[in-house]
């Protein structure tokens, strides 16, 4: 430690809650490297991945557990919503440096797509207010300030607010933005028997405040008319989930004035919002990935059936679990019966040998791997999008296991996992469904199921140097690791997300 840490250093980390030993910890990866995954294959329908397109009577019996597990109040929809816009508009900044566009082309579409998105009504007033008319402005082909009226304090600040609170859709009776289509989901398939509907929003600092106060100002509105209340919780990315920055040497990184950098830790830092979410139940969307009303019916059937095949699979782990707590229950019979749902509903793979143990050791291991959170996560079709995918991984104790893995986590210099990674025939949405409790009803510690090594290491900026930053195991990459986790197919219709302006211009986000 005196290699590293002076005693302003330690009080420094401890000040923010974090603990020595971890920040040795973090500074041990980045120069020993993170061990890349080592996949086996995607998972692909039937292997790894479910099919539920079959027989009605089965999605009905997954409805019936949703309908009574909801009624009994044990869902709650977790949304990470901390994330800034500046990002969706990435090329408008571009245009507003260039003081245009750089074509004629590209300034034609803007022109004519412009009154589409769902901001423009606001935008009118905010451009007015300043003595311009937006329409003068548009026909003068003088979009660079248009631009600087969406995205700056001069007019709607959207390059500085979160996604929560940026018009994503419009309806004729006044626009919506991401925020409150989160609470209209909500009220559609997150109520109880009370018709009170549980939501905990994760939010940046700086943007609390703000949503705090649209919530106040629209909660009302949606409430009455869906005959729900809402029950609402906001929490902020905790400075104990940061992690230390180091220079190009491995050494801590420091500030003029010698103290320590720290950076935020990416999405995976909110497993302790979720680890604190009052919740039995939980589902987890990101807040971007919203359609209108007109789309909604189909995302809300498969949110409950997704939420009822949870139930179902809980119901049998549970009952499971009981029985192997009763010594006068287990039998080689029983045993081979839970060894079989292990296998064929879990996706759970046994060690060589397994069957060549005592039933004592078969029902250690097998009460240690159903003794776990469980995760159904909604999987579309892969048509190209970026991002992570559900793969087979190869364990080092000989066995094997279903993970959502993003290309950064595998070995880019072996051409057969590079292949493997390209042969993935679906997509991680974000589309999750979490059963956080035991079957006993205590809430499982999450932090117990985290793979630590699965963390990403990226070359940053800081004060105009080259430093390293260390991301946590992402919330449903690595943090989930240990889960047992279920794939279930969902349509491609259920995931619509925002990562660019222009796709609130597809024809899933128009009216």
């Amino acid at each position: 430690m005196e290699n590293y840490f002076n005693r302003a250093d330690v009080r420094q980390i401890e000040a923010t809650g974090l603990a020595v030993e971890r920040i040795l910890e973090q500074i041990d990866l980045f120069k020993g490297g993170v061990p890349p995954i080592r996949l086996n294959r995607p998972c692909t329908i039937h292997d790894g991945i479910v099919d539920i397109t079959g027989p009605e009577e089965e999605r009905a019996a997954f409805l019936a557990s949703y309908d009574e597990a909801a009624a009994e109040g044990r869902f709650l929809k977790f949304v990470p919503a901390s994330g800034a816009a500046s990002r969706m508009f990435r090329d408008w900044y571009r245009v507003i440096e260039r003081g245009g566009f750089d074509s004629e082309e590209k300034s034609t579409k803007f022109a004519q797509d412009l009154k589409k998105f769902a901001f423009f009504d606001d935008l009118s007033v905010a451009v007015s207010r300043k003595g311009d008319n937006i329409q003068d402005l548009i026909r003068g082909g003088i979009f660079a300030r248009i631009m600087e009226y969406i995205l700056t304090p001069i007019g709607l600040e959207y390059g500085q607010l979160p996604k929560a609170l940026l018009k994503f859709h419009a309806y004729p009776g006044g626009n919506r933005t991401a925020l409150e289509e989160q609470l209209v989901e909500a009220a559609l398939y997150v109520r109880d028997g009370n018709r009170i509907c549980r939501l905990h929003f994760t939010v940046s600092n700086e943007h609390k405040k703000g949503v705090e106060d649209y919530l106040f100002q629209v909660r009302g509105d949606y409430e009455k008319h869906y005959d729900v209340r809402f029950n609402l919780e906001l929490s902020t990315q905790l400075p104990s989930t940061n992690t230390i920055a180091v220079d190009m040497e491995n050494r801590p990184f420091r500030n003029r004035d010698g103290s320590l950098v720290f950076r935020p830790a990416g999405h995976g830092a909110l497993l302790e919002n979720l680890n604190r979410a009052r919740g039995d139940i939980i589902f987890i969307k990101n807040i971007d990935n919203v359609v209108p009303d007109r789309l909604k019916p189909t995302t809300v059937i498969y949110k409950k059936v997704l939420g009822g095949y949870l139930v179902a699979l809980q119901k049998e782990i549970f009952r499971y679990l009981r029985l192997l707590s009763e010594d006068n229950m287990v039998n080689k019979e029983l045993m081979e019966e839970i060894g079989d749902f292990c296998q064929k509903k879990l996706n759970i793979t046994f060690p060589a040998g397994f069957k060549d143990l005592s039933l004592l050791d078969k029902r250690v291991f097998i009460c240690e791997r159903l003794y776990r959170p469980l995760r159904v996560c909604g999987m579309v079709k892969n048509e190209g999008e970026p991002g992570g995918g559900p793969f087979w991984v190869d364990e080092r104790d000989g066995t094997q296991s279903l993970q959502i893995i993003e290309e950064f986590q595998i070995d880019k210099n072996s051409q057969t996992q590079r292949a493997i990674w390209s042969s993935a025939t679906h997509f991680n949405p974000v589309d999750l469904v979490c059963g956080v409790r035991d079957y006993r009803g205590r809430k499982f510690d999450l932090h117990q199921f985290v793979n630590r090594e699965t963390v990403g290491i990226s070359q940053k900026s800081e004060k105009g140097k080259e430093i390293k930053a260390l991301e946590l195991p992402g919330l449903w990459n690595g943090s989930m690791y240990l889960w047992n986790t279920v794939f279930v197919e969902v349509p491609v219709e259920t995931f619509n997300p925002v990562k660019t302006a222009d796709d609130l211009l597809r024809e899933e986000h128009q009216p």
